[in-house]
């Protein structure tokens, strides 16, 4: 598996990978009928900013995207977002992408990452983090809607460098 930067013919590949995660609404809170034009605006970051995507080859087998966490004052803290095609979860993806994230915006001189976000009902994902040395610093009690759970509290998470 490789990282790398997003292209934009990467976009085919990419956004069946958005369109399941936030249609299946039970992890990131964005708009389920968001278009692939929303999507495009919303996921692809431009510099300093950062997309990148998991490869296989040609496969892309996730995303992630990663800046600024605020702008102004808030802008040396990081933030970063990912999404594994469902197929490749499980398979070390996130891992690698995470890292990824973590390691550029070491070099690109941040505080710190934070995370806005986190469904407490994703574990997977509250576990990766916690083993990558973040930590929750909060949690907003009901604050995400989950499909079959119902309201769920969002984590922010957050490790300093």
């Amino acid at each position: 598996m490789l990282i790398r930067e997003f292209v934009d013919r990467d976009w085919p590949q990419v956004w069946p990978i958005i369109e399941e995660v936030i249609r299946a609404q039970e992890t990131f809170p964005y708009d389920p009928a968001m278009t692939v034009e929303q999507s495009y605006g919303m996921w692809v970051e431009a510099a300093p900013a950062r997309t990148v995507v998991a490869v296989d080859g040609e496969r892309v087998l996730g995303t992630a995207k990663m800046g600024a966490n605020r702008p102004g004052p808030g802008a040396h803290v990081s933030t970063a977002s990912f999404m594994v095609a469902a197929d490749a979860r499980g398979r070390g993806v996130g891992t690698a992408l995470c890292r990824d994230a973590l390691t550029w915006a070491r070099r690109q001189g941040y505080a710190g990452m934070q995370f806005n976000a986190v469904a407490e009902s994703n574990s997977s994902a509250i576990r990766l983090y916690l083993r990558e040395g973040f930590e929750v610093v909060g949690t907003v009690p009901g604050a995400f809607r989950h499909p079959i759970l119902g309201r769920v509290g969002l984590h922010v998470m957050y490790q300093e460098f």
